[in-house]
């Protein structure tokens, strides 16, 4: 019986590129998004074009349009069709999926309307995904779940505070901080299941379109890096890997994982483990030099302690 994963936030970026990379490894990807078809939605990306890139390298994926944002969105109905449609019990989850990141609005300029759709898209859509699976992850024995996090997720160091392109990132930073906990103590909770549970950030970004438009210059690492990771830790043992709040280089370079192309045929030139040394390792984006420029309209507001 073949592995049956589910990807959201499917349709471009890194979603599409973990869907991409775990296809490549015989893996049947449920592609979630809310956009089917280029020109849906207000970025470039579609399920149609990411399940075609996977059929097109030999793999097998399904498209599965959703709002995963909605509030009255029935999570247990879409695994329970999902399930139907690829033939069997999800093995993987991988909740990449996020709400809009309003880095351009700082805290206390925050609607209420906002602070719900993130907290409802990001934090709730991950919790109640994860209870949705898991009944079927206990009855296989197995399970991994893997929650994409960030670098935002961490405290801004000071005083004083250096001036950040995404300010505080208050609101996004945030709903990740609370889904790096939600991960430690998931995991502990479902280790005797054989369930792993872990979280993913990009060591240095990764520069999609989205995020490269919101800081231009930005440090950044290929796709395919944070591809191999969620690979990795989709399918390392359970009862050894599980519970970590992991950054995808560094995490590369400690099991010495070698990292290939998104279609797995090939070995991604530059970005092997011994490619990378400690200076990719950083502690926050706000040690690397030169600081990139703060957008024009972005703020960046700089305290005195």
């Amino acid at each position: 019986m073949s592995t049956i994963a589910i990807v959201t936030g499917a349709s471009r970026g890194i979603g599409r590129a973990m869907a991409r990379r775990l296809a490549a490894e015989g893996i049947a990807v449920a592609a979630v998004s809310r956009t089917l078809r280029p020109g849906d939605g207000n970025l470039e990306g579609s399920l149609e074009e990411t399940v075609a890139l996977i059929r097109a390298d030999g793999g097998t994926a399904e498209p599965f349009v959703v709002d995963l944002g909605a509030p009255e969105l029935d999570r247990a109905a879409l695994v329970a069709e999902i399930s139907a449609t690829m033939g069997g019990p999800v093995d993987i989850l991988i909740n990449n999926a996020a709400a809009a990141r309003r880095y351009e609005t700082l805290f206390v300029d925050m609607p209420r309307e906002w602070f719900l759709d993130s907290v409802e898209t990001n934090v709730w859509n991950t919790w109640d995904l994860m209870k949705a699976v898991i009944p079927g992850m206990r009855a296989q024995g197995a399970g991994w779940i893997l929650n994409i996090s960030s670098r935002q997720s961490g405290p801004r160091v000071g005083p004083p505070f250096a001036p950040h392109p995404l300010a505080g990132s208050v609101l996004y930073g945030g709903t990740k901080a609370m889904i790096d906990r939600i991960t430690t103590g998931a995991a502990m909770e479902l280790y005797d299941d054989h369930i792993a549970v872990n979280a993913l950030a990009p060591n240095r970004g990764v520069a999609t379109a989205h995020a490269a438009a919101a800081v231009p210059g930005w440090p950044s690492e290929p796709e395919e890096t944070m591809a191999e990771a969620a690979l990795l830790l989709c399918t390392a043992d359970p009862a050894e890997m599980t519970g970590r709040v992991a950054y995808s280089l560094p995490l590369l370079k400690e099991l010495n994982r070698p990292v290939r192309t998104l279609d797995g045929t090939q070995l991604l030139s530059g970005w092997q483990p011994e490619d990378l040394d400690e200076g990719g390792f950083l502690p926050d984006y706000l040690r690397f030099n030169p600081a990139p420029p703060v957008p024009e309209g972005l703020l960046s507001a700089k305290v005195s302690g």
